[in-house]
């Protein structure tokens, strides 16, 4: 008799929270699309739990992971090995299994470099990228843009010295200049400004000068929405010249993280279209 079972591999994201997540929905859409058998979940683990999840799944037959925040670099810390990518970025947001190992790997960087010039066509090259905040989303994507060739690199945050804590840090990887919130009003304005904060998210006014934005600026959020995020509407009020949401680099960065674990890259446009609607 032939055996025509059909074996499914799992991967999953693993976070704290994930029930708001879209990356099942973005994975079976990929899984469907290049016909691929496999299955996505969501884990929800906090920061006692995540190296047991991790290495539970991978006990259990699992394939790879998504990691999402807050667990970054902890994913980091636990891979046996990782890519140049992930080292820079000092986290992962991908592991892969292969070969019984884990392999860290950063696809944030290259999603959002491909969301800016392929989705939304930016040519980066010379241009003034001003970057708000200092948390860890902005780890992947500063080694990626710097070596686009872009002109003056500034992060901005909050607390000045956690933004010198990351300039020191990600020295080898990213040359950048870094200023507080308050001293925005102080630069000249940028082709780029790059939200990586959840100001205006719970309702509280967002600590940005209004400077930064003029008709020439163009505003990415890193985070994304059905509606306009409030940084969005923020930019849009104060004169920005264009403006976009994370949902191109949600996508593209998961298809980065699909092609590592199955050896093919999806068509992302039609699932970002999905998506938008």
């Amino acid at each position: 008799m032939t055996d025509t079972t059909t074996v499914i591999d799992r991967y999953a994201l693993v976070g704290h929270p994930v029930s708001h997540s879209h990356s099942p929905t973005i994975h079976r859409l990929f899984a469907r699309q290049t016909a691929q058998q496999m299955t996505y979940e969501l884990i929800d683990a906090t920061a006692e739990e995540f190296e047991v999840a991790v290495r539970g799944f991978k006990a259990a037959g699992g394939k790879g992971l998504n990691i999402t925040v807050p667990h970054k670099e902890r994913a980091l810390r636990i891979a046996s090995d990782a890519t140049p990518a992930a080292e820079q970025a000092g986290a992962a947001n991908t592991l892969d299994f292969a070969g019984g190992s884990i392999i860290a790997h950063n696809t944030d960087g290259i999603g959002l470099i491909r969301d800016l010039t392929v989705n939304l066509g930016i040519e980066l090259a010379g241009k003034d990228i001003l970057i708000l905040g200092a948390g860890g989303a902005v780890r992947g994507i500063l080694g990626p843009l710097y070596a686009a060739k872009i002109g003056r690199l500034i992060v901005a945050n909050r607390t000045l010295s956690r933004a010198s804590q990351l300039q020191q840090e990600m020295a080898e990887h990213a040359v950048f200049d870094v200023c507080g919130f308050d001293e925005l009003d102080e630069i000249p304005p940028t082709d780029i400004v790059i939200n990586a904060t959840s100001a205006g998210v719970k309702g509280e006014a967002a600590p940005f000068a209004k400077s930064i934005f003029t008709a020439e600026t163009f505003c990415y959020d890193l985070s994304y929405s059905v509606k306009d995020t409030p940084f969005v509407l923020l930019a849009r009020a104060s004169g920005a010249g264009d403006s976009a949401q994370g949902w191109g680099m949600l996508v593209e960065q998961a298809a980065e993280s699909f092609a590592i674990w199955r050896g093919v890259r999806p068509d992302t446009a039609p699932i970002l279209q999905k998506l938008q609607r």
